[in-house]
Order: structure tokens, then C-alpha cells, then sequence
């Protein structure tokens, strides 16, 4: 239980970091938080774990934990990098990946389009996460696996946050039922260049990002 509070704190952080309640650099008071969410200190110790790991805080010893905001041209390597790393897991994937894993993946879709009828944006991101990991673990390289489940979590805020853009749930599904075919049908350079323009943060879609983060 104290688990799950923990996230639902840690969700609550990121988007008051978002929202500019909490300035980059500014220490993350345990006491006070603890006071804010009516908790003991162990469940927001836990969230500001969790924000250390995914990189929006830093944890300095004997001092605290501290917001950590990418700066605009931090945050577009981030996503570029991303797009490449996931464009390589699909290119492998394509010839790799096994039934089963293309069976979860279709099944990770059909939730991800029971989450778009509900206009559930947390439920979407879930099941879109489990999208992305299965064509991580189709691409059967344990090293990229890991490197690009590594920079997954480190974008986790940034790339739930686009979910709330109006229109954007409807369009990853879509763009997800082209990385299916692509991948069903052993197509490699299609399904890099579909997972490569999933991930990738463009133009207007960047500048709303960036918007978000100084509202």
C-alpha cells in the first residue's frame, strides 16, 4: 500500500515540477512534503527515489534531493537518442521477434485503444510502456534492451506529459498499428523508420513540450 502511495506522490511531484512549483535546483524537503501529502516520511522517501532514478531529481549526500530539469536542448538529444535506440530494437525485432511476442504486443495495443474510448491518458501510458518493451525484448539484445529501458525511464515524465496534448492518444495508436505491421510482416527498415518517427520530438510538438515545462 505504502508502495502505491509512494507513486501516486512521485506522480504528483513531477507534475507540481512541471507546473513550476518546484524550480530546477530547489531542494526536496522531506519534513514538508511529508506535511503536504499527510504521509509518513517512508512513502515520500520513496517517491523522491523514483524521481532520482528516472534523472528529475538528484540526490546529493548529506545535503538532499534536489529538482533536476533538462534544459531544451538536453531534453531534444534525450528524444533524439530515443527514436535511434528504438528504431535499432525495431529493426532486430522485425526479424526476431517471436508469435508470442507479437500476441502481447497486440495485446499491449488493444489496451492502449481501451484507454483512448476511456480518455484514460495514466492507462494509456501504461499500456503504451508495455508497447515499447515488448519490441525491447523482441529485439533479443540484452544490451540494448537494457541501455534503451534505461533512457525509457529517464523520459517517463516528459513523454507522458505529451499524452495530454489534445489529439495525441488517438495518433500513437495509430502509429502504433503501423509498427505492428511492420514488425508482423519482418519489415525492418519500415519498422525502424515507424518507431524512429514515434519517438521523435518535432517542431511544434517539441515547443509544446517545452511550454508545458515553463507553465
Amino acid at each position: 500500500m505504502e508502495l502505491k502511495r509512494a507513486e501516486q506522490i512521485a506522480d504528483s511531484l513531477e507534475q507540481l515540477v512541471f507546473q513550476g512549483e518546484y524550480k530546477d535546483g530547489q531542494r526536496l524537503d522531506e519534513i514538508k512534503l511529508a506535511a503536504h501529502f499527510k504521509v509518513s516520511r517512508t512513502p515520500i522517501r520513496e517517491a523522491l527515489q523514483r524521481l532520482v532514478m528516472s534523472g528529475m531529481a538528484e540526490q546529493i549526500p548529506r545535503r538532499g534531493v534536489f529538482v533536476r530539469q533538462p534544459g531544451p536542448v538536453e531534453l531534444l538529444e534525450m528524444f533524439e537518442t530515443m527514436a535511434e535506440l528504438e528504431a535499432a530494437c525495431g529493426r532486430f525485432a522485425a526479424a526476431r521477434m517471436t508469435e508470442e511476442g507479437l500476441n502481447r504486443l497486440s495485446e499491449a495495443n488493444a489496451g492502449c485503444r481501451r484507454a483512448v474510448e476511456k480518455e484514460d491518458a495514466a492507462g494509456y501510458y501504461l499500456e503504451n510502456e508495455s508497447f515499447h518493451q515488448e519490441i525491447y525484448r523482441g529485439a533479443t539484445n540484452t544490451y540494448l534492451q537494457k541501455e534503451t529501458l534505461r533512457l525509457q525511464n529517464r523520459l517517463k515524465p516528459y513523454r507522458r506529459m505529451q499524452l495530454r496534448f489534445r489529439g495525441r492518444m488517438a495518433q500513437s495508436l495509430a502509429e502504433h498499428e503501423e509498427i505492428i505491421t511492420a514488425l508482423g510482416t519482418g519489415d525492418a527498415e519500415r519498422a525502424a523508420k515507424a518507431l524512429r518517427g514515434h519517438v521523435t520530438v518535432q517542431g511544434e510538438k517539441f515547443q509544446q513540450l517545452i511550454a508545458g515545462l515553463k507553465s
